[in-house]
């Protein structure tokens, strides 16, 4: 198994090299913009596309470590613990001993009011993280399933997989939004882009059809990347959550549990759905093993984690026998 110290580390390098590529992409698109404005008739000047895409991206990389984890909380409605409610208390004195055994600051803890049940943590890391649950998964699992799908989350703000998933949540919203801005400007101008085309050459010709391209593809390129990265994070976090409660049958229980529910969670939009711990889409796709389900699923198949859970405790059992 990944060492956790090595984890951790790849896992902070891998968001610095999420945000300089994805800066490195937006420049990119704002570059092919201004080619396209200059080849419709535009007087040359400062190539003001390529200035603003590169702030843009600059200033949403900056955002994503710094508020992602708030928008990612706003944009599922997530509410603060109701005390006078006795599963949120009993959600608290969880998050709280979970917190404790795994020698971390408390994150902060939301409920989602949607019935299906499901869960995500958010955050830059351990310093600051929140765990969010739905309605829907207190009123589903009993205290020891329940703790540990929390220490299944509190996992992924150990080894700061919140902060990488965080981070490209906040990214392909903004690809998502630049890709939206360019498709609309491709109806605008390119009168003149014949003549230019033949002036610049093929050179000109070939950056111009790639940015096409990568414009069209962006949304596409940034839900692949994001489910890439979620995949295989599953994994990790489910023996190490297990690990910390010493119970990985509550944690196969609970995923059966999760599995079992008919509904989508329908609080949980597209571009956060690789930080929940099973698909909230309830996508066939996730189910199956193949190279297509490898490229667009955004977790493993549920069955294979709840066999290795079990597998786990046997070897658990068998180690005390």
């Amino acid at each position: 198994m990944t060492n956790l110290y090595d984890q951790q580390r790849r896992n902070l390098r891998r968001t610095a090299g999420l945000l300089t590529g994805f800066i490195a992409f937006v420049t990119f698109l704002g570059m092919g913009g201004d080619l396209f404005l200059y080849g419709s008739g535009a007087s040359p000047g400062l190539p003001v596309l390529t200035i603003g895409a590169l702030l843009f991206g600059g200033g949403s990389a900056l955002w994503s470590l710094k508020g992602g984890d708030r928008a990612v909380l706003e944009s599922t409605h997530a509410q603060a613990l109701d005390r006078n409610h006795p599963r949120h208390r009993m959600l608290d004195n969880v998050v709280e001993e979970m917190a404790i055994a795994s020698g971390l600051p408390k994150p902060a803890v939301y409920v989602v009011p949607d019935p299906d049940p499901n869960a995500f943590a958010t955050g830059s890391g351990p310093e600051k993280s929140s765990i969010a649950v739905t309605a829907g998964l207190l009123d589903a699992l009993n205290r020891e399933e329940l703790q540990a799908v929390v220490s299944h989350e509190m996992s992924h703000v150990k080894n700061y997989d919140v902060r990488v998933m965080t981070v490209v949540a906040a990214l392909v919203g903004s690809v998502l939004l630049i890709s939206d801005w360019g498709s609309r400007g491709l109806g605008w101008g390119g009168g003149s882009r014949d003549d230019d085309d033949r002036e610049g050459g093929g050179l000109g010709i070939l950056f111009f059809v790639l940015w096409v391209i990568s414009l069209v593809l962006a949304p596409l390129i940034a839900q692949v990347v994001a489910m890439s990265v979620s995949r295989e994070r599953e994994y990790l976090a489910d023996a190490s959550g297990a690990e910390l409660t010493r119970n990985p049958l509550a944690l196969a229980s609970a995923l059966e549990k999760i599995a079992a529910a008919a509904e989508p969670t329908r609080s949980i939009k597209q571009g956060v759905a690789h930080l929940c711990i099973e698909d909230p889409r309830g996508r066939r796709i996730n189910e199956r093993e193949s190279v297509f389900s490898n490229v667009f699923a955004t977790h493993p198949p549920i069955a294979k984690r709840i066999a290795l859970l079990k597998e786990m405790a046997y070897q658990m059992t068998d180690g005390r026998g």
